[in-house]
């Protein structure tokens, strides 16, 4: 049975324990890049990372970005929204649909 899992900072991921969500707060790139590679390499099918955290480690998420498993989405935390995860929908649309049938031509 698949997994989810929520990683970030510590004040933006605990709630989603509360969801039964694996909660990973990490405090830097490199701990985040690891525990990333290691949470695909396990039995999570989604995994939830930080705008904030996204933004310091783009590399790592992109080499997931064109697998079916697992799903890594982008959420905002407690430090406010950057607009990366609604980006990152949009653009995963355009690339399965051919089109932009969320937003127009904007």
């Amino acid at each position: 049975m698949y997994r989810m899992a929520v990683l970030g900072d510590k004040d933006s991921i605990y709630g989603y324990a509360a969801l039964g969500m694996e909660v990973c707060p990490v405090t830097d790139e490199s701990q985040a890049a690891r525990k990333l590679r290691e949470l695909a390499e396990g039995d999570y099918a989604v995994i939830y990372v930080t705008e904030a955290l996204a933004a310091k480690i783009p590399g790592e998420i992109d080499r997931y970005r064109e697998q079916m498993l697992p799903a890594v989405i982008l959420i905002p935390g407690v430090y406010g929204n950057t607009g990366a995860g609604i980006a990152n929908v949009k653009k995963s649309v355009e690339q399965a649909v051919g089109s932009d049938i969320l937003f127009g031509n904007q």
